[in-house]
């Protein structure tokens, strides 16, 4: 069975916006999942995660699995190959970009990469919503990196009124036409809109991360000293952690074959709001028969393939979050994808859409 590629996601934004707290938010949440966190130029990112390395021009092994690399960009591919050497048993990669990179480069250097053991996993765009308007005017290149984002986190959330909350989305809504946006507040985000989570064993010392929080032991509490219990604070400071929890989900399961070209299609038209979709499908088409696991974040999309265990069941599996999506739309759409009994099966050159997202 060919190996599973360690997905590589590039989180930007400009100074200020949060991505430091937001890749603390992802170590402390990743349950069993060991991260790997690249973060370059060391220089321009804030102090917490300066402490947190305890030097700067070193790896420093964060816990158990998180390694904490700072780097130039000229480094980034050998930084690349000891993160994905199979001794570091890393599941997924994020790199967090200096304030002031240009995300471009970073993911040309991703995808001109040598190293057969990571893929590219899309671009994460972090927009700081109380200084939308002074960071636009100060970096009108914001307006390109919201373009090419796969996924914006609009963080600060809690800290703009409605209206002016409404206004910055419908702005990023015609900067990135289509590319979904999640409204946070503190960079709290759930990890699986970006990499799925391994569960923890029962002993969590063997498997868990050593996070930003538990160093500087503040351990989920907000500038005002209260704990997030995800509802407003006391003093109606607004700081409450709920933006977060209007996700929802839907599950698809398919003992049916799935015809490519309609599920491409559907793939193709995923409504706005659709944060993620991830799972396996069964095409059961001649040459075809593999497991293909579906990977996508907003708008990158990939298909693994991979062989079926011996006494595994071939089925469909899909599990799509999104918020304010129309989830009977979706399992429709899905269900339109279905080879029904009696249906001639599809082709085999009817793979060549899905094909083209595929690894190897």
């Amino acid at each position: 069975m060919a190996k599973r590629q360690i997905p590589v996601i590039v989180l930007a934004g400009f100074l200020g916006s949060g991505k430091t707290t937001l890749l603390n938010h992802l170590l402390g949440r990743s349950g069993g999942t060991r991260i790997g966190a690249i973060v370059n130029d060391f220089g321009s990112i804030e102090i917490d995660a300066m402490s947190v390395a305890g030097q700067v021009d070193s790896m420093v092994s964060l816990g158990n699995g998180c390694l904490c690399c700072a780097v130039d960009t000229s480094e980034l591919d050998g930084f690349l190959d000891r993160l994905s050497r199979p001794t570091a048993r890393i599941d997924v990669i994020v790199i967090e970009a200096s304030g002031l990179a240009e995300p471009q480069e970073v993911i040309r250097m991703i995808l001109a990469s040598d190293n057969k053991d990571i893929v590219y996993g899309g671009l994460v765009e972090v927009v700081d919503a109380a200084e939308f308007a002074a960071t636009r005017a100060r970096h009108p290149e914001l307006d390109r990196h919201v373009a090419i984002a796969d996924l914006v986190v609009l963080n600060k959330a809690d800290r703009v009124g409605d209206e002016a909350r409404a206004e910055i989305l419908g702005t990023l809504a015609g900067l990135g036409p289509g590319t979904p946006v999640v409204p946070a507040s503190y960079g709290r985000i759930d990890p699986e809109l970006l990499f799925d989570r391994k569960p923890r064993e029962d002993d969590p010392s063997t498997t868990r991360q050593l996070s930003f929080e538990d160093l500087s032991a503040d351990d989920e509490q907000d500038a005002h000293g209260h704990e997030d219990h995800g509802h407003a604070c006391p003093d109606g400071c607004g700081h409450g952690g709920h933006l977060h929890a209007a996700y929802e989900s839907v599950e698809f399961v398919s003992e049916e074959p799935m015809d490519p070209r309609r599920l491409m299609e559907f793939l193709d038209s995923r409504p706005e709001g659709l944060y993620r979709i991830k799972g396996f499908v069964y095409f059961g088409i001649a040459g075809h028969k593999h497991k293909f696991t579906v990977h996508a974040v907003g708008d990158f999309l990939r298909f693994y393939r991979s062989s079926w265990a011996r006494a595994e069941e071939r089925l469909t599996q899909l599990v799509l979050i999104g918020r304010g999506v129309d989830t009977e739309a979706l399992r429709a759409g899905l269900d339109r994808c279905r080879v029904t009994e009696g249906a001639s099966p599809a082709e085999e050159h009817a793979m060549w859409g899905v094909l083209r997202y595929a690894q190897g």
